[in-house]
């Protein structure tokens, strides 16, 4: 089996889609951070599955990649990276759930909710976006293909329209990776 037409229209795909991308969505993510750091905002993040991981990575990004230079820290909560928690909510009242009610009685006026769903349906997430709209707090929607309700309900979004959630990942990925370049570059942090 010869796989390196696979290889290379994988390879093309990501291309395209990366030049695809919005600068000015790029830019009105990364000002939503700086908005919440420089207020002291508490930043929540979650999705599921492979959006967790990128969830969970954002959340080290900020808390130790950037923060580790700065007087002043991010303040970055990834609702996904406590196992027992999730599964206790998930168990007792609902999958759906899980997120929404980590966000009861935390959220403050200055606090971000970032919600990461390649298909943007998944329910956990929308709910927990909804909720935090509900309460007067910023949201932004991180998805991909056609950005589902995320993408409609969100009060930003960085959307990522491809139908391969593969690429999808890979994007929210490089928006992290891409955010803390930016950012360590703003406070005069030479790259790591």
């Amino acid at each position: 089996m010869n796989t390196t037409t696979y290889i290379d229209d994988y390879i093309a795909l990501e291309k395209k889609t990366l030049e695809d991308l919005s600068v000015g969505d790029i830019e009105r993510v990364l000002d939503l951070f700086m908005e919440a750091y420089n207020r002291e905002g508490m930043i929540y993040v979650f999705g599921n599955g492979g959006s967790a991981s990128t969830a969970s990575h954002m959340a080290n990004d900020f808390n130790k990649g950037i923060s580790e230079y700065v007087e002043k820290k991010f303040r970055v909560i990834c609702l996904n990276d406590n196992i027992a928690t999730l599964m206790a909510i998930a168990n007792d009242i609902s999958y759906d759930e899980v997120f929404r009610f980590q966000l009861k009685n935390k959220l403050k006026p200055n606090d971000l909710v970032i919600g990461i769903s390649g298909s943007g349906n998944s329910k956990n997430v929308l709910y927990a976006i909804e909720y935090a709209k509900d309460q007067h707090v910023k949201t932004l929607g991180i998805c991909g293909y056609d950005g589902g309700k995320l993408k409609q309900t969100a009060d930003a979004v960085f959307h990522v329209a491809v139908h391969n959630m593969q690429i999808v990942e890979d994007m929210h990925m490089i928006l992290n990776h891409l955010l803390m370049n930016v950012i360590n570059r703003i406070f005069g942090i030479k790259d790591k």
